[in-house]
């Protein structure tokens, strides 16, 4: 999802990066894009440099943080924050754990790949310790799949996550924590995901 600089729109369009320009395409959400079977007409083209990146997924369905294939706890849909973000402190300390995070296509199959920075405040009692800020982007890449697979079985967490319900476009599955931050200090703040890019906050 993106949107041109100058608009600075909250929800931005799907789009696909080619090179260095991004061109527009004919859907709303990255839901409506996956459900359209991933195929959309073409708009206009931007170039890259010249575009806001907004999170994959803005009110995501639901969102699962796995610790493990087998186990996993749900966090707040209304925590998603874009790339480039503000995050507030809720209080002293401030901890960060980065996912790579499977985004749910069409059918109920894994339709892409983005990274999520998963903010907690250690200060707070559970649950409203990691509730606040969930960090997601920069963008989907729909074609390393078999990148993420070594080390996590994420076609047994899909199955876990499925059991006796329905997964929709747009559901956000997290694998495990890649990599924690502590104490991090106010000011800009970049995580690298590998095959993914960088996701940049900014720490209020």
């Amino acid at each position: 999802m993106f949107s041109p600089s100058e608009d600075d729109l909250k929800r931005g369009w799907p789009g696909r990066i080619e090179g260095d320009r991004v061109v527009q395409l004919a859907a709303q959400t990255l839901q409506s894009f996956f459900t359209g079977g991933a195929s959309a007409r073409e708009h206009a083209e931007y170039p890259l440099a010249e575009v806001l990146l907004r999170a994959p997924v803005l009110e995501p369905p639901a969102v699962r943080l796995f610790e493990d294939a087998d186990r996993f706890t749900f966090a707040n849909p209304s925590a998603i924050r874009s790339p480039g973000a503000f995050v507030t402190r809720p209080c002293g300390r401030l901890d960060v754990a980065t996912r790579v995070v499977s985004v749910i296509g069409l059918d109920g199959a894994i339709g892409g790949w983005t990274g999520l920075a998963e903010w907690r405040a250690p200060e707070l009692a559970p649950p409203k310790d990691s509730d606040f800020a969930l960090l997601l982007g920069p963008v989907v890449d729909t074609e390393l799949a078999h990148g993420f697979t070594h080390e996590f079985d994420w076609e047994a967490a899909r199955s876990l996550a499925e059991l006796n319900t329905r997964l929709r476009p747009g559901d956000l599955l997290a694998g495990p924590p890649l990599a924690l931050f502590a104490d991090v200090p106010s000011g800009p703040i970049d995580f690298e995901f590998d095959g993914i890019g960088t996701l940049a906050a900014i720490v209020a």
